[in-house]
């Protein structure tokens, strides 16, 4: 059986391309692309002429039976606009289709935004949460914040320039005031990335429309402490008592710290807190 191959292209900058998806895409039979005016201009660039047909959202459907008759024949190449294929992309469909019919799916790694920007904003990568792009109609985003406003993953979405200042907004109101950073244009000669809280994108980002694609990797929820034992929270709070603060004031430094509620920890200040006569 021959191999659907998905391969990665550049997200801005042709030149970063991997030596084998070129030597992939002049090697296949066929090769699919997302925008065929896109992509001409990669193979243009790279001098390479094998026979291109469209397969994007609307069309993929329609294109499986041929490009699974094209597989019968030799291999083919998947390809979206720009970075990997099927991710965000047109191509489950395909690749689902093609693993049924017993032909071999393989991966020619390569550019990845939502990889390249959350490498680069200096937030966590150990674990992360990838969203796509972030749903249009407002209730509809705010039920998917809401849903994930708890978990501890930074998070990666991609946004239009167009939504963004209303999407900057809904994120500040249900996730609070997380660091954010906004990248924009990624390896193009205008390459940018924005950091800064929340807040302050909204103030920033409101006045002025953006340009080019987006990707917004932002600060996951902070994970609470772990709880401390009765008997250290009582000495704790002993100690802030001897020290002379007031039972609101230490319930409030002593609940950021020990995983016990401001509540619990005043009611327990009160007990220990000698009676006035």
């Amino acid at each position: 059986m021959s191999t659907l191959y998905l391969v990665a292209t550049p997200i801005g900058n042709l030149a970063d391309i991997t030596l084998r998806a070129i030597e992939t895409l002049k090697s296949v039979t066929l090769i699919a692309a997302e925008d065929t005016r896109i992509t001409q201009k990669l193979l243009t660039h790279y001098q390479i002429h094998n026979r291109m047909i469209s397969l994007y959202d609307q069309n993929e459907a329609r294109r499986i039976p041929l490009v699974l008759e094209a597989l019968q024949q030799g291999d083919v190449a998947l390809v979206s606009d720009s970075g990997t294929p099927a991710l965000n992309d047109p191509g489950f469909k395909l690749v689902n289709a093609a693993i049924r019919a017993g032909h071999r799916v393989s991966p020619i790694p390569g550019p990845c935004a939502p990889i390249a920007a959350l490498v680069a904003s200096g937030l966590p990568t150990d674990r992360f949460l990838y969203l796509g792009f972030l749903p249009r109609k407002s209730t509809e985003l705010k039920q998917v914040l809401e849903a994930i406003s708890s978990l501890p993953y930074t998070l990666l979405a991609l946004e239009t320039p167009h939504r963004l200042a209303k999407s900057l907004e809904l994120l500040s109101q249900v996730l609070g005031d997380r660091q954010i950073v906004i990248a924009r244009e990624m390896t193009k000669l205008h390459e940018e990335f924005w950091r800064g809280t929340l807040s302050q994108a909204v103030a920033v980002f409101s006045s002025s429309e953006q340009r080019g694609e987006i990707t917004l990797v932002i600060e996951g929820a902070s994970q609470p402490p772990q709880k401390w034992s009765e008997d250290h929270l009582l000495q704790a709070i002993q100690e802030a008592l001897e020290k002379g603060l007031g039972t609101k004031e230490l319930a409030q430094e002593l609940a950021k710290v020990s995983g016990w509620q401001s509540k619990e920890i005043y009611q327990k200040a009160l007990s220990l807190k000698p009676r006035q006569f």
